[in-house]
C-alpha cells in the first residue's frame, strides 16, 4: 500500500530548515566577504560566494604580534578552565547526588542562590584585588571556573545513572573514587562533552572579564584583541573607505571579517567532534538482567 503522506513532518523539516540556512547564511556572508575585495563587498553585501578573491586581510592580521599571544592566551585560559571545571563538576556532582548525605537540601539552595544573585561588579574587582589576582588570567578562569546552571546539569545526569551499578560494584569492594572513576566517569561522557563545550565557548568569548581585569596588552584574550581590531580597523586599513581600492588592497570591512574568521575557526573546528556526545543513549543496556 502507498504510505500516507504526513504534512506534519512537511511543515516541520521545512521549517527547521529554514532555520538552519538563516543560521548558517552569516557565517558564509563573513568567510565570503573576508576573502573578497573592498569594490566586490561594495557591489553586494550580503554575498555568499567570495569574489575578486585576495588573502590580503588575512596576511595583515597574522603578521601582529598580538594576534599570537592573544591566542595562546585564550587557549591557556578555555584548556585550564575546561578541564580544572569538568574535575570540580565532577567531584561536587557526585556527593550531591547521594540522597543519603547530610545536608544535601542546603547545599544545593546555596548553588541556586549563586544563580539568583551576584555580588555585583565592584565587590567582585575587590575581591579579585585582595587575592593580587588583578592583571593575571587566573581572574579569567576562576570566576568561571564552577558555575550553579552546569553543576546543577551534571548533578542530574549522574542521579540519572542506574543505582545497581554503584551496588554491584559495592558488593564486590569496590571504593567510592573506584566507582566515580572506572563507573561513572565513563558513563557520563556525554554530559561531559557537553559541559566542556558550554564552558569551552564560555572562556573564548570571554570579554567582560577582561575588560575589567586585565590592563597588559601582553595578557589580552582573544575578544580583546578582536574588540581592538574592528574598533581600529579603519585607522589600519588602506583606503578603507575606496570604493575603487583593488583586488589586493586592504580596507576596513574586509579586515573585520577576516578578523571575525580567525576567531570562530577553533569553536567551529572543535564543535563537531563533540557532537556525538550530545545523545545520551549510551546507558540503554548497561544494566543487565
Amino acid at each position: 500500500m502507498r504510505k500516507r503522506i504526513d504534512w506534519f513532518d512537511i511543515v516541520n523539516y521545512t521549517l527547521i530548515l529554514i532555520v538552519c540556512l538563516a543560521m548558517l547564511y552569516p557565517f558564509v556572508n563573513v568567510a565570503a566577504v573576508s576573502i573578497s575585495s573592498y569594490s566586490a563587498y561594495v557591489q553586494n553585501p550580503m554575498m555568499l560566494w567570495p569574489r575578486e578573491i585576495t588573502l590580503a586581510s588575512y596576511q595583515e592580521i597574522m603578521s601582529r604580534p598580538l594576534l599570537w599571544s592573544s591566542y595562546l592566551n585564550t587557549i591557556i585560559i578555555t584548556v585550564v578552565g575546561v578541564v580544572g571545571g569538568l574535575v570540580l563538576y565532577v567531584l561536587t556532582a557526585y556527593p550531591l547526588s547521594k540522597k543519603h548525605l547530610k545536608g544535601r537540601r542546603y547545599f544545593m539552595l546555596a548553588v541556586v542562590f549563586t544563580m539568583l544573585f551576584n555580588g555585583g561588579l565592584i565587590p567582585n574587582y575587590y575581591l579579585m584585588r585582595s587575592l593580587n589576582l588583578l592583571d593575571t588570567l587566573a581572574a579569567l578562569i576562576l570566576p568561571s571556573l564552577l558555575t550553579g546552571f552546569n553543576l546543577i546539569l551534571m548533578k542530574s545526569f549522574i542521579e540519572a545513572l542506574p543505582e545497581e551499578l554503584e551496588e554491584s560494584a559495592s558488593i564486590d569492594g569496590a571504593s567510592y573514587p573506584y566507582i566515580l572513576l572506572r563507573i561513572i566517569v565513563p558513563l557520563s561522557k556525554p554530559i561531559l562533552a557537553t559541559l566542556a563545550l558550554f564552558t569551552a565557548v564560555g572562556y573564548w568569548n570571554n570579554f567582560f572579564n577582561a575588560v575589567i581585569y586585565i590592563q597588559s596588552v601582553g595578557k589580552w584574550p582573544l575578544m580583546l584583541f578582536l574588540k581592538e581590531m574592528i574598533g581600529a580597523a579603519s585607522m589600519m586599513a588602506q583606503d578603507a573607505n575606496s570604493a575603487e581600492a583593488g583586488p589586493g588592497r586592504i580596507t576596513a570591512e574586509t579586515l573585520q571579517y577576516a578578523t571575525l574568521m580567525i576567531v570562530m575557526i577553533p569553536i567551529l573546528l572543535v564543535y563537531p567532534f563533540l557532537q556525538k556526545y550530545f545523545v545520551k543513549g549510551m546507558m540503554i543496556g548497561s544494566v543487565k538482567g
